[in-house]
């Protein structure tokens, strides 16, 4: 790892969507799949995972998903339960509720909540299988009372055997009734545009490969999307009270996710930070995905020596990380000062994972400094708000001129007349 001042770093990380080429492809695959459904989306299915499907066996069957549980372990079966359990109970305090004011005029205004109808969730089977993704992207849908939740996944998840075995068990205890093997730019299309065997949804979530991202953003306005993810990011903040075999731990268990992860470590200890650096070249050597992770950690991983933690501080606001770890002698005292972060981590028994798997808040996080202006993924991204207003006889002759005198500042007539004729009426 790199040592490095912050001036010398660069905190602003550029923030790239794809090559032009890349975009060009994911936009050609999205277009086909528009115009052909099903024939596109088969096609490109082959092509790009050499998986050859028919129509008819796009959809898991109910027989596949009873097959998986026969080649999961109980331990994992337990685990995800209770990571079920956790995940539902932290998102349901997010429940927001319809409400309704009435003035003494009789006016009445309100905001109505409703929950989307049909959603599609994408998990991802590039480098890795992730089960935890369908509880993170499923569970704040169904706890925001979506009806309808439409799973899709590469068809090779798995390898030559098909769909990984604990993604459909992940999907079956998540509740999922609605499952197709298809993945990348193609499958976004179809969730998008709708084909012959997928009908369309209005939003889409979940994290996936950069043909994944590109197509989120390019059908962005016919449907919904809940971000345009990038690599996965960690910040440790640390003074030297921290344990330097944590914290290289900490920054491997992001580094190994992707070549273009981003590890940090920002500390104004100079013995921390050289502690850490040679942990991490240590605990490097036995990673089994040390490919990957070296590659993360030679581009883009770093540990930045402050002047002070205040300075740090400032570090992490401009890096706005997706996962922000605080391990101070005293991290709570810290946690108002933070104001960019997607997720944060206090202490030293608060490691990344916990979040990642059990504890309870999304694990869908904004990347790429996105955490300055959005948030985890939450119950919020599955409802919908309309805003009711019941305007009462004496409320528009109280207001109507009021209303009209803007209108007509704004050169429109039409709006003063609506009111005007009213008043009219009324004898005003």
């Amino acid at each position: 790892m790199k040592l490095l001042k912050p001036e010398q770093f660069g905190l602003k990380r550029e923030v790239e969507y794809g090559t032009p080429k890349q975009n060009e492809d994911a936009e050609k695959i999205v277009a086909a799949v528009k115009a052909t459904g099903d024939e596109a989306l088969l096609r490109y299915t082959e092509e790009l995972d050499r998986v050859k499907l028919t129509a008819d066996q796009l959809r898991v069957t109910e027989e596949e998903i009873q097959a998986a549980y026969a080649q999961v372990d109980q331990p994992f079966l337990d685990a995800i339960r209770e990571a079920a359990v956790n995940i539902r109970r932290f998102h349901e305090k997010q429940l927001r509720n319809s409400w309704m004011d009435l003035s003494p005029d009789g006016t009445m205004l309100g905001q109505i909540i409703r929950p989307l109808k049909r959603v599609g969730v994408y998990v991802p089977g590039g480098k890795a299988a992730y089960p935890s993704s369908v509880l993170m992207n499923v569970i704040p849908a169904q706890v925001a009372g979506v009806p309808e939740i439409v799973m899709v996944t590469p068809p090779a998840t798995g390898g030559k055997e098909g769909i990984d075995p604990f993604i459909l068990v992940a999907a079956a205890e998540a509740g999922v009734k609605e499952l197709y093997r298809v993945g990348g730019a193609q499958a976004i299309a179809a969730l998008a545009y709708g084909t012959e065997t997928i009908a369309p949804v209005d939003k889409i979530c979940g994290p996936g490969n950069i043909y994944v991202a590109l197509a989120k953003r390019a059908v962005y306005g016919v449907v919904d999307i809940d971000s345009i993810a990038g690599p996965s990011e960690i910040v440790v903040l640390a003074d030297d009270t921290a344990d330097p075999a944590y914290i290289a731990a900490d920054l491997l268990s992001q580094a190994e996710h992707d070549e273009m992860a981003s590890a940090i470590l920002v500390t104004a200890s100079e013995q921390l930070a050289q502690a850490v650096i040679a942990e991490v070249d240590i605990q490097l050597e036995s990673l089994p995905r040390v490919d990957i992770a070296r590659a993360s950690i030679e581009q883009y991983g770093a540990v930045l020596l402050t002047d002070s933690i205040e300075e740090g501080i400032n570090v992490v606001n401009q890096l706005a990380p997706e996962h922000l770890e605080i391990m101070t002698e005293d991290p709570m005292s810290l946690l108002s000062f933070i104001e960019n972060a997607g997720a944060i981590f206090l202490g030293p028994y608060s490691s990344e994972p916990v979040g990642d798997y059990f504890a309870g808040p999304n694990h869908i996080i904004p990347t790429n400094g996105t955490a300055r202006f959005s948030s985890p993924v939450n119950v919020d991204d599955f409802i919908k708000k309309s805003s009711m207003i019941l305007y009462s006889k004496q409320a528009l002759l109280d207001h109507g001129h009021k209303i009209m005198t803007l209108a007509r500042h704004e050169g429109l007539e039409g709006h003063a007349r609506a009111i005007e004729v009213r008043l009219t009426k009324e004898g005003q």
